[in-house]
C-alpha cells in the first residue's frame, strides 16, 4: 500500500520524541475535488466539542506497545466478541492484491453500515440492499450470494451487519428480522422477527445471538433456532445517531451500550443486571439531548470495559463491580483501539488520540483534516478507525483517503486513496488488511 502502511518500525518509533507534522506536503490531498455533498442543511454536532490537550507530564514519556501478533480471523463487528484487538500483525510494506463489487453501495436513501468479517478463509459482506455475499479471500472470487430483503419489501435496507459463529452467518436487517445462514452455501437456516428494525451487527458467542434494536432493546436468541432467551429493555431517546454499537461479551457477561448513554452488564445466562453507568456527558445542551448515544463499541480487556459516548465522555469500568476507575470528557462515535497500556480513539473533532489505559491521561493528540474545502470548511469529513496494524494506526474518511497515524508519537505516516469515500472501520485477518468502500467495492491489502 506504498506510502501509507509501510512499517517504520517499532524499535525505531518508540524511541521518538512527540513532534508536530512539518509542512512536508503530507497533506497536500486536501486540494483535490471533494465529493458532491447530500442535499439538506447540515447541523453541527461538533460545536459543543473542544480539542483535547496532551498531559504535559507525559511529553516526554516513551509509549512502548506489546509485539504486533497474527490475527487469524475477524469473525464478528469489532473482530472477537470482546471487541479487543490488540496489536495486529501485517507486512511492513501492505500492496493492493485484489478488489471485488460486492452489490449495491450507498446512496442517498441508504448506507454502508456493516464491515466484512473474515472467518476460515472466507470473507462475509452485507450489501446496501440486504444480500449476503461470501468470497476467497485469497482471490476475492464469489462464492455465493443470499438475497434478504422480503417479497413484501421495497424499503427498509438501512441494516445491521454480519456475525459468525460456529459455522453460521447472523444477519440484523432493517427489515425487523434477524437470519441465521449456513456459512458453506447461504442457505437460511431460520430467521426471527423482532418489534423494530436493527442498525448493529449482532454479537455472538457460546451459542447465544445478542441484537440491539433501535427502540434500544437487546434480545438474547439461542443460535441453534432463534429461540428467545430473554430480553433487556435500555431508556428509549427521542433521537439518536445513524448506526448502533454491537455489545461486548466476555466472561459470562454482555456490555449493552444504549443510544440514551446507558452502559448496562448483563449475565449472558439469564439476562441478570450486574450493574449499571451512564457515560452522557454531564452537561449537555438542549440542542444536543438527544445525542448521548454510545456509537462506539465497548471493549472488555483483561477486566475491563472501555466505552465512549458521542456527548463527550470516556470512562473505565470494571466488568465485575461495575466500579468506575476513570473517566475523561473525550467525545467519540468510533470504537477506542486497546492495545497494552494504551487506548487509541478517535474524536468527534477529527482528532485521534493516544489514552493511558491506566488513567485515562493523554499522551498525544493528532488533528486530522475535518473537511474537503478547508478554506471555506465545506465537505465535512468524517472519519471511522482506528485499527492497529504492525506499529501504525490506520482511519478512514469519507473523502476517500487512508491514513496511516503513529502510535507512538501521532506524527502522520502517509495516505492512500480509495476508489470511494468509506465509513465503515477496515478489517484485518492472515496479513491481509480489508476496506469497504462506500461504491461497494472491497479492496484487499497484503
Amino acid at each position: 500500500m506504498g506510502g501509507i502502511i509501510r512499517s517504520f518500525g517499532r524499535v525505531t518509533l518508540a524511541i521518538l520524541i512527540l513532534t508536530a507534522v512539518s509542512g512536508c506536503g503530507i497533506l497536500d490531498f486536501l486540494d483535490e475535488d471533494a465529493q458532491k455533498p447530500l442535499e439538506g442543511k447540515r447541523i453541527s454536532i461538533l460545536l459543543h466539542e473542544r480539542t483535547l490537550s496532551a498531559d504535559p507530564e507525559l511529553s516526554s514519556v516513551q509509549i512502548v506497545l506489546p509485539a504486533p501478533t497474527p490475527n487469524a480471523e475477524w469473525p464478528q463487528a469489532g473482530g472477537y466478541p470482546n471487541h479487543a484487538m490488540h496489536h495486529i500483525q501485517a507486512a511492513d510494506s501492505l500492496q493492493r492484491v485484489w478488489s471485488t463489487d460486492i452489490g449495491s453501495g450507498a446512496d442517498s436513501e441508504t448506507r454502508m453500515m456493516g464491515s466484512p468479517v473474515i472467518a476460515g478463509g472466507i470473507i462475509y459482506t452485507l450489501d446496501s440492499q440486504t444480500n449476503v455475499s461470501a468470497y476467497d479471500s485469497k482471490t476475492g472470487n464469489r462464492l455465493w450470494i443470499t438475497e434478504l430483503t422480503p417479497d413484501e419489501e421495497d424499503d427498509g435496507h438501512m441494516g445491521g451487519g454480519v456475525a459468525f459463529e460456529d459455522g453460521q452467518i447472523f444477519v440484523t436487517t432493517g427489515f425487523n428480522q434477524i437470519i441465521a445462514l449456513n456459512a458453506k452455501d447461504g442457505t437460511r437456516q431460520w430467521s426471527v422477527t423482532l418489534d423494530a428494525p436493527m442498525r448493529t451487527a449482532p454479537t455472538a458467542r457460546g451459542g447465544r445471538v445478542f441484537v440491539l434494536t433501535i427502540t434500544n432493546e437487546l434480545q438474547a436468541l439461542d443460535a441453534r433456532d432463534g429461540k428467545m432467551l430473554w430480553t433487556h429493555t435500555g431508556l428509549n431517546e427521542s433521537a439518536s445517531l445513524l448506526g448502533y454499537a454491537s455489545p461486548a461479551v466476555d466472561k459470562g457477561v454482555v456490555v449493552v451500550p444504549y443510544s440514551s448513554g446507558e452502559l448496562v452488564a448483563l449475565s449472558v445466562d439469564k439476562g441478570r443486571v450486574l450493574w449499571q453507568d451512564s457515560i452522557s456527558a454531564i452537561r449537555r445542551t438542549d440542542a444536543i439531548s438527544g445525542l448521548a448515544h454510545i456509537r462506539g463499541r465497548p471493549v472488555i480487556d483483561r477486566g475491563r470495559v472501555i466505552a465512549i459516548s458521542n456527548s463527550g465522555m470516556m470512562a473505565t469500568i470494571d466488568l465485575r463491580t461495575g466500579r468506575r476507575i476513570w473517566d475523561n470528557r473525550i467525545g467519540g462515535m468510533e470504537s477506542p483501539w486497546v492495545a497494552g497500556d494504551y487506548v487509541f480513539v478517535l474524536t468527534n473533532d477529527a482528532e485521534i488520540a493516544a489514552v493511558s489505559r491506566n488513567d485515562g491521561r493523554i499522551f498525544w493528540v493528532r488533528g486530522l483534516p475535518k473537511f474537503t474545502d478547508p478554506e471555506d470548511q465545506e465537505g465535512l469529513i468524517t472519519w471511522t478507525g482506528p485499527i492497529l496494524v504492525s506499529d501504525r494506526l490506520l482511519v478512514a474518511g469519507s473523502h476517500g483517503k487512508v491514513m496511516a497515524v503513529s502510535p507512538y508519537d501521532g506524527q502522520i505516516l502517509g495516505s492512500e486513496d480509495m476508489p470511494d469515500g468509506i465509513t465503515v472501520p477496515p478489517v484485518v485477518a492472515n496479513g491481509q488488511v480489508l476496506f469497504l468502500a462506500n461504491d461497494a467495492e472491497l479492496i484487499a491489502y497484503q
